[in-house]
This record gives C-alpha cells, sequence and structure tokens, in this order.
C-alpha cells in the first residue's frame, strides 16, 4: 500500500487536477493506494473541491480549521500514516505537494527503488527555467548556507518536498519524536529537518532526479528568496548539531 499524502492550503485550482492525475497514474500501475490530504485552514474552495473525489478514490481528508503550517501538516500526515498503516515493513509514505510541482507520473519510479529495497527515495528537482526566481536564487543560496553546517552525503537536494518513506521509518520516527514534534522548521527547513529526522532509523536512501512543473501552478510561488534565506540559516545554525549527527549516519546506495 502507498499512503500519498498531500498537505494543501488554499490550493482549490489545482489538488482535483492533481487527485485526477493520481487517479490516471494508479489505472496503469497495479499498486493498492491510499490518498492522505491534510487541509491547513484553507479559506478558498479547497474543501469543496475535495468532497467528490470522496467517491472516485479512497480518499480520507484531515486538517483543521485554523492554519497550523507547513510543519504541523507533515507531522499530521506522518502520525496518520503509522497509526493507520496495517503493514509497516511493506507499505510507503509518499509525500507530495498539491500545487501541481509535484508530478503523480514519479510516484511508480519511486517506488520501483523501495520495492528494491531503498527506505526513502527522494526525488531531487532539477533546475528548470520556468522556477519562479525567488525559487531560481534560494536554490543556489541553500547550499552556499548549509555548507558551514551540514552536507548529506549523496544527497544533492535535502529540501526536496516529493519522496518516499517506508512507513516501518516513519513509525519508528514517530515512536522516537513521542509528543515533540517530528518537524519544527519552516518551508524547506521542514524537509530538510524531515530527512535529517528519519536517517536515524533508516539503512538506505537513494534518490531520483525529477523535473518539477512550476508552469501549471496559478498562483505566484510562496517563496521569498531573501526571507526564507535568512530563516533557513539561522535555523540549521541553530541546529547543526542535530543535522551533523543525522548526517554522518547518511549511508546513500
Amino acid at each position: 500500500m502507498l499512503h500519498l499524502c498531500i498537505p494543501v492550503r488554499d490550493e482549490a485550482p489545482t489538488i482535483g487536477i492533481l487527485l485526477w492525475s493520481i487517479r490516471k497514474v494508479f489505472r496503469e500501475y497495479a499498486r493498492d493506494f491510499q490518498v492522505v490530504v491534510y487541509d491547513d485552514g484553507s479559506t478558498d474552495a479547497t474543501r469543496e473541491v475535495l468532497a467528490p473525489y470522496a467517491e472516485v478514490l479512497p480518499l480520507t481528508v484531515i486538517g483543521e480549521s485554523a492554519p497550523r503550517g507547513y510543519a504541523h501538516a507533515i507531522d499530521a500526515l506522518c502520525r496518520h500514516v503509522a497509526r493507520t498503516a496495517r503493514y509497516a515493513r511493506r507499505d510507503a509514505l509518499v509525500l507530495l505537494e498539491g500545487d501541481l510541482t509535484d508530478q503523480p507520473l514519479h510516484i511508480p519510479e519511486l517506488a520501483k527503488r523501495f520495492e528494491g529495497g531503498a527506505d526513502v527515495v527522494l526525488a531531487e528537482r532539477e533546475d528548470v527555467a520556468s522556477a519562479p526566481q525567488a525559487v531560481r536564487r534560494l536554490r543556489k543560496a541553500a547550499p552556499w548556507l548549509l555548507r558551514p553546517v551540514v552536507q548529506f552525503a549523496g544527497v544533492r537536494d535535502p529540501f526536496a518536498t516529493m519522496r518516499l518513506m517506508r512507513v516501518a521509518v516513519v513509525k519508528d520516527m514517530v515512536k522516537a519524536a513521542g509528543e515533540k514534534p517530528l518537524v519544527t522548521g519552516d518551508a524547506w527547513a521542514a524537509n530538510l529537518e524531515l530527512l535529517a529526522a528519519t536517517v536515524a532509523h533508516t539503512r538506505r536512501i537513494e534518490t531520483v532526479s525529477v523535473t518539477p512543473r512550476y508552469d501549471l501552478r496559478p498562483r505566484d510561488t510562496r517563496r521569498d528568496a531573501w526571507r526564507d534565506g535568512v530563516r533557513l540559516g539561522r535555523w540549521a545554525w541553530g541546529k547543526r548539531a542535530e543535522l551533523r549527527v543525522a548526517a554522518g549516519r547518511v549511508r546513500p546506495s
């Protein structure tokens, strides 16, 4: 079983298209799947768009009426799957964005690596000309910001949103965190922190290069190169000891 986890906030124009794309992929890719959407206090028609898809997809919608942020959404999705998945070793959690940047067509490749023995598979984004300027600037700045703090061997893009994690790893991660949040960082920092949280429970990490689709998203990016760069740098410096310990455990295939 693949548990497809999608955090959303005000993604009414795209979440329906994404779910339709997921349905199309799994018509051709014979694998049991469950979609879990975390609605982070959307104020648009996101909930209304989601409603009819529950009739044609194995879809569960969770969330809260007031926004709690991306990190909280990741935490809630991981805990939901850890609690509901039946087969920890055979099942996997797949995280992807709800704005069409992450394409469902890459899911079979991630699953192939998982079936080959990988516990974590990161979908590393290639640089594309269609990326918003703020994203391109942040991608250039991020490695420079992290270099004095931490580097994960064999991982080119530790900020990758789209990733697969074996449910056994997710369960171990949730157990180790206890009542504390799994991740606390904002935006890209949350993705980096999630990677750091998983490696203590991971035997094998693999990466897959994917092409993101920024051109399909109708809204502007929520990234701000200066603001997010400063936040990422400060967060990483404050977490440098934990990140270095985690990076030292990485043994990519």
